[in-house]
């Protein structure tokens, strides 16, 4: 029997999950606070929070819950109710606050905390390198974008053999979907099976580190930059003690030509006593004419009024925070970086994956009291105070030499708006939009040419819905209406894989090995295939959701048995 799985909070992003968990025919019932247009069986109306509509959903006999609310606050109700009525329910949970869920998992058992933002921004990372993937996949420390391969008649793959590209460290293949007679990929690969027109390769090809690193001359640029930036700034500054110094070397000059007998040094000491208030050879003003006595009392008064700005300025900027922030600020770069228009949760991701594989990154947010500054600012990224809809903050942000932009903030219209204004001042430059709806994403992509139109529920869903199937996933995708999946599972004596021959296990429950972790050493390529699995080992593989959850519960222990490996 297939264990029964709950999606609570049918928002955009839980109906998306509800949706892609009945296509791939698991057991699943919906929790939704109104009713759903189309939708009359599987989903219980009712208060999501509430014990009743949980036990509506015969929460008592389910073995995993997903919660995808947009409230944080909201989903740790549902998440403490379901446990109260059913202790031992797994939990794949939908926070904002990926720390607090990070503790949640080290908490409770069987909890895994997922965020759209995180699972989304890998792949807007991906778009603006050029890459159109598809999905990604956590694979030796990295973040691996895939991609699918279409053969059609001028692919330069068409007719290769698939054992050509089986055994490639930088690239893992997936799921293969032959055009005609159905055939798993490690059977296609050791039967000498060609590539033909119409097949479809899902691959995941290991992502490189930024060629644009910094030269020794771009960072002499980018201090000598840095130093005219504090030069800017310390202009009122340098201004005032200009001004103070210029009284008083005038007062000075005065003094002395009044008085023959009075040395310079002797008018310069007076000088610079009676501005600053110190005091000392006081005899120089006493013995003037009176002229020159009105004449020091006003420079007392403007050198008091001068001194007391330059106090106030010198202390703002060297005690002050001004100086610390302009040294802490990183200098905007010149050219071949990326701009990210919205410090939002997906804005603060991409960026970090941008800055993970090498490239300079500029940040543009509107709010100044936005709470992912500190981190951008943790990460060196200068963060620009503009409205990027406006060519000033773009050109701010050296949009006419940057690489990509990406509009990443969370309203739809403003995305457009900056995508639009950006093209309108460099019309070659590569664009990623985010939009919501995935529908309107691909006409707004088509209409005004953008590389790429992303919708983070199209992106995350199938990962919430592998997770909810398959235990520990560290990555999934979607090819032809199937979903697949990306899991470790350890060899035990009980596992029914233990003691077989990876290409005889692969062949007959129809997955794809990806390596094997054995003692600190990985297996991959030729090798993997004929490898006996051993208790002990941990295999890495790809199968189709659907795969995990027959009528039998030989495949459903594949997951089962995983254990909580660190990916």
């Amino acid at each position: 029997m297939k264990p029964r799985i709950i999606v609570c909070c049918l928002g955009r992003t839980g109906y998306k999950i509800f949706c892609l968990l009945r296509q791939q025919g698991a057991f699943v019932v919906g929790i939704s606070n109104r009713p759903i247009p189309s939708e009359s069986s599987d989903i219980i109306i009712g208060d999501v929070r509430s014990a009743a509509t949980l036990l509506a959903a015969v929460i008592q006999d389910a073995h995993t819950m997903v919660i995808t609310g947009n409230d944080d606050a909201l989903n740790l109700a549902i998440l403490m109710q379901a446990r109260i009525l059913n202790p031992q329910i797994r939990i794949v949970n939908r926070l904002f606050n990926s720390s607090l869920g990070e503790r949640l998992d080290r908490t409770l058992p069987d909890h895994c905390s997922m965020s759209v933002s995180a699972l989304a921004a890998p792949v807007f990372a991906f778009a603006a390198l050029g890459n159109e993937a598809i999905g990604q996949l956590r694979l030796y420390e990295q973040t691996w974008p895939i991609h699918e391969e279409y053969i059609d008649r001028h692919h330069p793959w068409k007719g290769r053999l698939l054992s050509e590209l089986w055994d490639d460290r930088s690239r893992m293949l997936i799921y293969y979907l032959p055009a005609g007679e159905k055939m798993d990929l490690v059977s296609a690969t050791l039967t000498g099976q060609c590539l033909g027109e119409g097949d479809r390769l899902i691959i995941a090809t290991q992502p490189s580190k930024g060629t644009d690193r910094i030269s020794w001359r771009e960072q002499i640029a980018k201090t000598l930059s840095s130093w005219r930036r504090i030069q800017e700034h310390s202009r009122s500054t340098v201004l005032v003690i200009l001004v103070l110094l210029l009284t008083i070397f005038a007062a000075t000059v005065t003094y002395t030509c009044v008085n023959l007998e009075t040395s310079f040094v002797d008018a310069l000491y007076f000088s610079v006593g009676m501005i600053t208030g110190a005091g000392g050879k006081e005899e120089v003003a006493e013995n003037a004419p009176d002229l020159i006595k009105i004449f020091t009392a006003i420079m007392m008064l403007v050198g008091a009024g001068t001194v007391g700005i330059c106090y106030a300025l010198l202390n703002d900027f060297v005690l002050g925070t001004r100086f610390r922030q302009l040294l802490a600020a990183p200098p905007i770069p010149e050219r071949h970086h990326y701009i990210v228009c919205g410090l939002g949760g997906i804005g603060i991701q991409t960026a970090k994956q941008l800055r993970a594989t090498g490239h300079e990154v500029v940040a543009i947010e509107r709010d100044p009291n936005s709470r992912f500054i500190s981190a951008a600012q943790a990460l060196k990224i200068p963060v620009i105070h503009a409205d990027a809809t406006l060519p000033a903050g773009l050109e701010a942000a050296g949009v006419r030499h940057c690489q990509a932009l990406l509009a990443v903030t969370s309203d739809d219209m403003i995305n457009l708006e900056m995508a639009l204004t950006a093209k309108g001042l460099v019309p070659k430059l590569p664009v990623v939009v985010r939009d919501r709806d995935p529908h309107f994403a691909m006409m707004v992509k088509q209409v005004f040419d953008f590389e790429a139109v992303l919708s983070p529920t199209e992106i995350a869903a199938p990962s919430f819905a592998a997770a909810a199937i398959g235990g520990r996933i560290f990555g999934c995708g979607m090819t032809a209406g199937n979903l697949w999946i990306a899991l470790a599972t350890l060899i035990t004596p009980a596992h029914p894989f233990c003691n077989q021959l990876v290409k005889d296990t692969a062949m007959n429950a129809d997955y794809v090995p990806l390596y094997i972790d054995k003692n600190d050493r990985t297996i991959h390529g030729w090798e993997l295939l004929e490898c006996r699995l051993i208790a002990g080992y941990i295999l890495y593989l790809t199968i189709r959701a659907n795969r995990l959850e027959p009528s039998g519960q030989r495949s459903y222990r594949i997951w089962r048995t995983t254990p909580l490996v660190k990916i």
